[in-house]
């Protein structure tokens, strides 16, 4: 197999254990002589893996008694309304970060009040806002932790007045998180804990069943809890291989070790970003820039070598470092599978172009 550093923004690099994990499972899952993805989701031989996926999400958050973990189709983008339709009765509160947070906001003006608590939309979006207040009167403050076009992060968890909401699809299972400050949080699972066709959603239950409009069975929260994610046929596969990623966290360290090897990529890198005469970082805050999706571009006067030093580090096996279109320049998603090795690679390439 040809050698390449991936730095994709998602669908994200996988542990190699879980991608062969993985592999062997379509071919016979569980000695049933049977594909995971033909086997049925009420299975003896499949049930097993639910509940014990279930169980390495509490155990890698520690999350507390009297929250859920379910399993969603629909992407994030599907909590965008699906989280309003649970939890907005007259105004919520969001944080305007990037994109997602953007849409996510929009989507809930549909249900009632939406109050933007701050924004870095008039400077694309290159900081966190500070200096904020949540509102008190909001049903609930919806943020985006990891900001994946624009590399910044919010990389603490907040005191909030009202229950906390969290977008964290690009950097779920990245760094441990006080799971008992947020009500809920979602994300989908193709950033860093899987493939794409899964949606984790984590849940305190007591936040449930206050919204005065009627839910429709597959939006309502309580469907999925009760049917212990499987009211319809789950995403099987993607949930297999999730589970072998997560054990594959779990076998290395946990979120400890996670959170040390993701800070070491990044600092290696941005460490070069600084550096190097050639290059600068997009976010002007230095305490806001994403461990997830490390963001740059060329400095003014180099501006015409873009191209070529895209070419250049596609030459050298580096996959995945164009920024985003909005954006420009160049993006590393440094996701937990991500090698240090790979962060060396890209650091040695900008290091001999800039020669």
């Amino acid at each position: 197999m040809k050698q390449v550093h991936n730095f994709n923004a998602g669908p994200c690099i996988l542990p190699k254990p879980a991608v062969q994990a993985g592999i062997d499972a379509l071919n016979n899952f569980a000695d049933t002589g049977m594909s995971v993805i033909e086997i049925s989701h009420r299975s003896k031989e499949w049930e097993p893996v639910m509940a014990d996926t279930v169980a390495l999400w509490k155990e890698l958050y520690n999350i507390p008694e009297g929250y859920h973990v379910l399993f969603l189709g629909g992407g994030a983008s599907t909590q965008f309304f699906t989280v309003p339709y649970n939890l907005l009765e007259k105004k919520a509160a969001y944080l305007d970060t990037g994109v997602w947070a953007n849409k996510a906001s929009k989507e809930a003006k549909f249900f009632g009040e939406v109050e933007i608590v701050a924004s870095s939309k008039a400077d694309v979006y290159n900081h966190i806002p500070k200096g904020w207040t949540i509102p008190a009167d909001a049903d609930y403050f919806h943020i985006t932790t990891n900001n994946t076009i624009y590399g910044t992060e919010i990389k603490h968890d907040l005191d909030s007045p009202v229950t906390l909401v969290a977008d964290m699809s690009s950097d779920f299972m990245s760094r441990r998180v006080d799971v008992s400050k947020y009500g809920l949080i979602y994300g989908g699972a193709q950033k860093n804990v899987g493939p794409a066709g899964v949606t984790v959603v984590i849940v305190r239950e007591d936040i449930l069943g206050k919204v005065s409009r009627p839910l429709p069975t597959m939006v309502d929260y309580r469907t999925h809890i009760s049917g212990e994610s499987m009211f319809n046929t789950p995403p099987v596969f993607s949930i297999y291989v999730m589970h072998e990623t997560l054990k594959w966290i779990k076998d290395i360290g946990g979120l400890v070790e996670i959170e040390r090897r993701n800070k070491e990529k990044a600092d290696l890198l941005y460490s070069e970003i600084d550096r190097n005469p050639m290059f600068k970082g997009t976010v002007i805050d230095r305490e806001d820039r994403s461990l997830m999706n490390i963001c740059f571009v060329m400095e003014d006067k180099y501006k015409d070598k873009e191209q070529d030093f895209l070419q250049y580090a596609k030459d050298n096996g580096m996959v995945g470092i164009k920024g985003h279109r909005s954006v420009g320049g160049f993006r590393a998603s440094c996701y937990n599978a991500c090698p240090l090795e790979s962060v060396q690679a890209l650091v040695k390439c900008m290091q001999e172009y800039a020669v």
